[in-house]
């Protein structure tokens, strides 16, 4: 009995996961009947609300991979530095201090960061580029990467913690500084766990939906330029499903395409972070 309990709570994540892709297909299969696949993954316009209705994804997934970008940016050397100081440097008890204050930003409603990216990082960002428009990536991308970057800091630092000390002693026997012993040896150690930090944030922060919605400006232009506004994947399904179209139509069902095409990133990034881990966990 115990047993079985403890597969069917195993299993009921995976067929949540199942769950999900078996609805995403089934309606988006419904909106590919009237809009072709070439259309779907070439247009440059998306246009579902126009009279002349364009459904390409481009614009869309443009404005999600520049805001997910910048947030790499900000968020993958900050959340490395912060682990690295966290696991080799920082006394105990600043340790024991800053690490649960520093994971409380990821427990702040992302609608209060959204709201923060716009009064407060815009304003600051137009005081050295006086041209940036009120709604743009840049500023939400930065946001989204201090959002993220207690995921990445925390489980880092969980991973260059877990490594042996005698590896650091072995170091230190033979000459090395702490510094040295902190980049050179333990930080490739725990390069699998690291990986795994940085494939998280990137899934984080693709799936990031307030943030962009608020600051963004939901306007689904096909443009690469961080300083321009743009919507976001996650920021149209916001759009959409709020009650606007009619249930049921080819603009509706449209929200199910971007899903499938989400998810379908999202599993490209965990597939390409586990090879990672796999490798560098093969090669030390």
């Amino acid at each position: 009995m115990i047993e079985a309990a403890l597969f069917l709570a195993a299993f009921s994540a995976v067929a949540t996961t199942l769950a999900i892709i078996v609805i995403l297909l089934s309606e988006s299969l419904v909106f590919f009947e009237q809009v072709s696949l070439v259309d779907f993954f070439t247009d440059t316009q998306w246009t579902i609300m126009f009279t002349e209705k364009h459904f390409g994804i481009l614009p869309l997934l443009s404005g999600t991979l520049v805001t997910s970008g910048i947030a790499l940016l900000v968020a993958v050397p900050l959340g490395t530095i912060i682990a690295i100081y966290l696991s080799e440097f920082a006394p105990h008890h600043l340790r024991e201090t800053a690490k649960p204050l520093l994971e409380i930003l990821g427990g702040i409603p992302t609608v209060v960061y959204g709201y923060f990216a716009l009064l407060l990082v815009t304003p600051a960002l137009q005081l050295f580029i006086p041209d940036l428009p009120g709604f743009n990536m840049l500023s939400a991308g930065i946001v989204i990467g201090i959002m993220i970057i207690p995921y990445v800091s925390s489980i880092s630092e969980d991973a260059m913690r877990a490594v042996p000390m005698a590896i650091r002693e072995g170091s230190y026997a033979l000459g090395a500084t702490r510094f040295q012993t902190a980049i050179r040896v333990v930080t490739p150690a725990a390069t699998s766990g690291i990986v795994a930090s940085y494939i998280l944030g990137v899934s984080r922060a693709t799936g990031e939906t307030m943030v962009v919605a608020v600051a963004a400006g939901q306007q689904p232009n096909f443009t690469w330029n961080p300083m321009e506004p743009a919507a976001t994947i996650t920021a149209y399904i916001v759009q959409v499903a709020m009650g606007d179209l009619p249930h049921g139509s080819l603009e509706y069902q449209s929200i199910f395409a971007a899903g499938l095409v989400l998810v379908l990133m999202t599993l490209l990034f965990n597939v390409i972070g586990h090879l990672l881990r796999k490798r560098f966990r093969e090669a030390y």
